[in-house]
């Protein structure tokens, strides 16, 4: 097995550590998780970053090697991607996010991404002479029943860019401030720690995704499966006793990445003790909450974009006249009344 330099490292690959000296393998798979070094093929003028396991930018240009991992992508505002159905060392994927996830674009937003990276494989990394894979170095197990009792605090959205980690964020600083453990994780999207180290900048003290069960992608996955994920990492978290533990949804509720899966799931309900919505406008706003409702999970909050100002305020109010509202510019603790007086109840029970 020949070695190679690997210039530049995915975040997505975190757990494995991976150097800047590996070994490289011919004897390639297309399963999720997959790592792979590959060749960047050209220079980009926008999209063109990849996140590193510390969590920092670094500008890709030409000729750059890269190491990455197999996964898809269903994004509204970005690329749709899926897994190749064949692989070998030369041939040409994409880089399907800025975390190192990588696959074959099937459509891509141009206007907003540009055209997708193209990146050429020069081998699987490999090491004592396996093929690495993202789920041989995982932080936590799948778990078919959740084994703890933790409360939770969501923050689901319309989709992407809808408010969801700026709320969480000012959430979590006012809890913080006031003394509450939290713990945070993120448990659909694809595979990024850009939201998941903001978490931490404002002070969750423990905080996991799905990378760290060695999936690459939420998209399409099966929902037995993606359900085993989240329960493994609410457990999970729930070892070292938070107080709460702050959950993030990546993507929207109608997306294709299981949001709904999840928020369906009776086990999961029965431990929120509040919930976060985020939309653009108020047409979304008003879908998020209803169809939330619908399926037994209705939202206590408000928040994102719509509310930026009077009028989308007025609106909301009108139609969801039970619901609070909440602008991460502007706060408000109207949320953390309703939110302590469900702790307290539980506490005293």
């Amino acid at each position: 097995m020949a070695k190679k330099l690997i210039d530049k490292v995915g975040s997505v690959t975190k757990n494995l550590n991976i150097r800047h000296e590996e070994r490289l393998t011919d004897d390639l798979s297309c399963e999720m998780g997959t790592v792979l070094a590959v060749e960047v093929l050209e220079d980009k003028s926008i999209y063109n970053e990849l996140e590193l396991p510390s969590g920092r930018l670094s500008k890709l240009k030409k000729g750059d090697t890269l190491a990455v991992a197999l996964g898809q992508r269903m994004a509204l505002k970005g690329f749709v991607g899926e897994l190749p159905k064949s692989l070998k060392t030369g041939d040409i994927i994409h880089l399907l996010n800025m975390g190192g996830v990588a696959g074959e674009c099937t459509s891509a937003n141009t206007k907003e991404v540009g055209a997708p990276l193209r990146i050429r494989v020069l081998g699987g990394i490999a090491r004592k002479g396996k093929l690495l894979n993202i789920n041989q170095a995982t932080l936590f197990e799948p778990q078919s029943k959740l084994r703890c009792n933790t409360p939770l605090i969501i923050t689901t959205g319309t989709g992407m860019d809808s408010g969801k980690t700026t709320v969480a964020s000012e959430v979590i600083k006012t809890l913080n401030r006031m003394g509450v453990k939290l713990a945070g994780t993120k448990l659909t999207g694809v595979g990024a720690l850009r939201d998941i180290y903001k978490m931490s900048d404002y002070g969750v003290r423990e905080v996991v995704s799905f990378i760290d069960a060695g999936i690459t992608s939420t998209a399409n996955l099966d929902e037995k499966q993606l359900l085993k994920v989240t329960k493994g990492a609410i457990t999970y978290l729930s070892r070292n006793e938070p107080d709460a533990i702050m959950i993030e949804f990546g993507d929207g509720l109608m997306g294709r990445y299981g949001v709904a899966s999840i928020l369906k799931d009776k086990e999961i309900q029965k431990r929120v003790r509040l919930h976060i919505g985020c939309a653009n406008d108020p047409v979304g706003a008003i879908g998020l909450a209803k169809g939330c409702a619908e399926i037994g999970l209705p939202i206590d909050v408000i928040s994102g974009p719509v509310t930026d100002n009077q009028v989308g305020q007025d609106i909301v109010k009108q139609a969801l006249e039970n619901v609070l509202l909440y602008n991460a510019f502007a706060p408000n603790n109207e949320w953390l009344n309703l939110m302590l007086s469900r702790w307290a109840v539980d506490y005293a029970a």
